[in-house]
């Protein structure tokens, strides 16, 4: 046993029993380098990683490894979920070294953390022999051990610097124009995603920003593109097709096999991404996925508490996958003489489609093509299908689970609940809002640290979030990530339901992170509080990537307060934040798509509707049904003090269609409103 059986993370505590005298990073681990004079090792995973856990078994569980890496080194494990903000430093020493990275990542560092080595995943002899040298270089050419981990200190500095741009020139629609233009020559015709992946992943932010470049431009094939995007991925093995929900990525063009585990930020952005693709183009096939992907985050992703778990691991039995494949024989032995409608549509093979004579279960045609193809109608096909994926349900879950990671991180909740306000937005069921609103009030009470107010009321106080929570603990300050993604969250719950609370809320986040995370030589803002001074280098989160940028978030959060708060520093400040990546939303596009969907605000008609009356929230439902990308919601029932709708409230409910906090005429009426929107 060793100190990580002290952490909470279970990724963590899978490590906890290894002969690795592990620690968790912190001023104990950094002491006993320095006084020892030892370098660190620092490994780097998460718990739903299949090749940590190969390594794991491989080298960490070994007694003769454990002796080479006790005897050389202080060994630190770290949860990249935890602690982002390391494993963004490592990666990139790692980077540099290689050309690319991944997970598990092991970095040898100096110590004062400074890297000398790094790599991924090594098989025992190779981890043994890599130890060596390193420890051998360290204490036999010190100064060439130094040399190099500055010479790499200083490349990671420089690659976390804001550089110029070069584009001189304002963001103009054509730059738009241009970017859906190549997006639309490196988009996989046939099975969607982009062409150049090796593995496919379904990247939310890039595909929203897909669809709202297409709302503003009426580019109709574009849209057959994201159309055959959606298509594939929601068809695809990458999607459970028994039980809800997506896997992290495929390892195919085809999205057909997936690499199984299941995280719940790719699930939260997804329910965002299929709810707006139905509100702009209505498709039940878009609105089952919705529904069973919510169904399987509160059968597997839930907390008691009103949190959110954060993956389910790809392995179970040592194995990757082994809870979601299937032999042709085991499909026979449980849907008996009805089981060749499902053999064909999930295209389930004898010898397999996978490993070893396994089948994962994909589809290439949705349900009513394939009901069509087969001559049958589409409801009876519809029905064979759920009783077909009751009995593998209850068939599957007779064996044993993948692992839960049950650890609930702020930025990952936050990213779920604004994705149960989007499906709530497209399809009106109220228990939805009410799950978004129990987890809201869960980040509110459990991850945030109320700050003693002052009875000056023009000092602005904020308001401090930790990053985790398990077991009624929380002990890792939030990242700007947690705060961004938090405060989009609660404007989202307020548009939804005009209640106050949230954009108050929100405000008193965005108050900590001005006065802890702004950095007024760049105008952005850095990715860890100014307190956090433990790290070699303080990094700025920029690029989009699986989950959108900090920053970007934060960009578009701050555009939105200007408008409900009336304050125009906070829209100039984005303003800035967009100017200082103009060139990567240019000339890197796919990686800067939640900057783009800035841009778009800054080149296309934005509008306020402000619904105000009794009857405010049944017309604003009415009035956000359609895809309405340009348009930010707000309202009152009641008398309010919130800037954008003071004084607006009258005897009868009336709709302010506005821009930029000018008004129009207010009108009554849903469809009198649309006609001014359309203006």
């Amino acid at each position: 046993m060793n100190r990580l059986i002290n952490e909470t993370s279970p990724y963590l505590l899978q490590h906890a029993h290894n002969p690795v005298d592990w620690f968790p990073w912190g001023a104990e681990a950094l002491e006993k380098a320095r006084k020892e004079d030892k370098p660190l090792l620092i490994s780097i995973g998460y718990a739903a990683c299949h090749w940590c856990h190969v390594m794991e078994k491989e080298s960490f569980e070994n007694e003769e490894v454990a002796a080479v890496m006790n005897e050389n080194f202080v060994c630190i494990k770290i949860d990249r979920e935890e602690r982002p903000d390391i494993d963004k430093i490592y990666m990139d020493a790692v980077i540099l070294m290689y050309g690319q990275g991944g997970w598990p990542l092991n970095c040898i560092a100096l110590p004062d953390g400074r890297p000398i080595y790094g790599g991924t995943y090594f098989r025992k002899e190779q981890w043994i022999r890599v130890m060596a040298q390193v420890s051998n270089l360290y204490k036999n050419k010190p100064d060439d051990a130094l040399e190099y981990a500055e010479r790499l200190t200083e490349a990671i500095h420089k690659i976390s610097e804001i550089k110029e741009n070069e584009h001189q020139a304002a963001l103009e629609k054509a730059d738009i124009l241009q970017i859906l233009a190549e997006w639309q020559e490196n988009i996989d015709e046939s099975w969607g995603g982009f062409q150049s992946e090796r593995n496919k992943f379904p990247l939310p932010v890039n595909w929203r920003y897909l669809l709202q470049m297409i709302h503003f431009t009426k580019d109709e094939n574009a849209q057959t593109l994201l159309d055959n995007t959606l298509k594939r991925m929601m068809l695809g093995g990458i999607y459970d097709q028994v039980g809800g929900g997506f896997s992290r990525y495929s390892v195919d063009m085809y999205w057909q096999v997936p690499h199984f585990e299941k995280m719940l930020y790719d699930n939260a952005q997804l329910l965002t991404l299929y709810s707006e693709a139905y509100q702009q183009k209505p498709n039940k096939d878009y609105q089952r996925i919705v529904y069973q992907t919510i169904n399987f985050i509160e059968r597997e992703l839930s907390s008691p508490e009103g949190g959110f778990y954060a993956s389910l691991d790809a392995d179970s039995e040592g194995v990757e996958g082994k809870f979601y494949i299937w032999t042709e024989k085991e499909i026979r032995e449980i849907l008996g003489e009805n089981a060749q409608l499902c053999i064909e549509y999930f295209h389930i093979r004898t010898f397999g489609n996978w490993e070893h004579g396994q089948n994962t279960l994909f589809a290439t045609e949705t349900i009513s093509e394939f009901a069509q193809l087969k001559g049958i109608s589409e409801a009876e096909f519809e029905h064979y299908l759920e009783e077909v994926k009751i009995k593998l349900m209850q068939a599957r879950d007779k064996k044993i689970r993948p692992a839960l990671d049950d650890k609930i991180l702020t930025s990952w909740n936050a990213l779920m609940l604004k994705g149960l306000v989007d499906a709530y937005k497209a399809f009106g069921e109220e228990k939805w809002l009410q799950k978004a609103i129990q987890n809201a009030n869960f980040i509110w009470q459990n991850v945030t640290e109320s700050i003693p107010r002052t009875h000056d009321k023009s000092i602005k106080v904020g308001t401090k979030i930790y990053r985790n929570y398990k077991n009624g603990k929380r002990s890792i300050n939030g990242f700007l990530d947690d705060y961004a993604f938090t405060m989009e969250a609660f404007i989202a719950l307020y548009s939804v339901t005009f209640d106050t609370q949230w954009i108050a809320k929100a405000e008193y986040y965005l108050h900590y992170v001005l006065q802890h995370f702004y950095d007024e030589k760049t105008t952005m803002f850095f990715y860890t509080e100014k307190s956090d001074n433990e790290l070699i280098v303080r990094k700025y989160e920029i690029s989009d990537d699986v989950i959108p940028a900090a920053c970007s978030v934060l960009a578009n959060v701050l555009w939105q307060f200007s408008l409900l708060k009336g304050e125009p520093k906070y829209k100039e400040m984005a303003l800035q934040m967009l100017e200082k990546v103009k060139d990567g939303v240019i000339s890197q596009s796919r990686w800067h798509a939640n900057w783009g969907i800035l841009a778009l605000k800054t080149l296309y008609p934005q509008y306020e509707a402000v619904v105000t009356g009794k009857e405010a929230l049944s017309l604003a439902r009415e009035l956000r049904k359609p895809y309405r990308p340009n348009v930010l919601f707000a309202g009152a029932t009641e008398v309010s003090d919130l800037e954008i709708v003071k004084d607006r409230i009258r005897d009868k409910t009336l709709i302010y269609v506005c821009k930029e906090m000018a008004c129009q005429l207010p009108v009554e009426s849903v469809e009198a409103a649309e006609n001014q929107l359309s203006v």
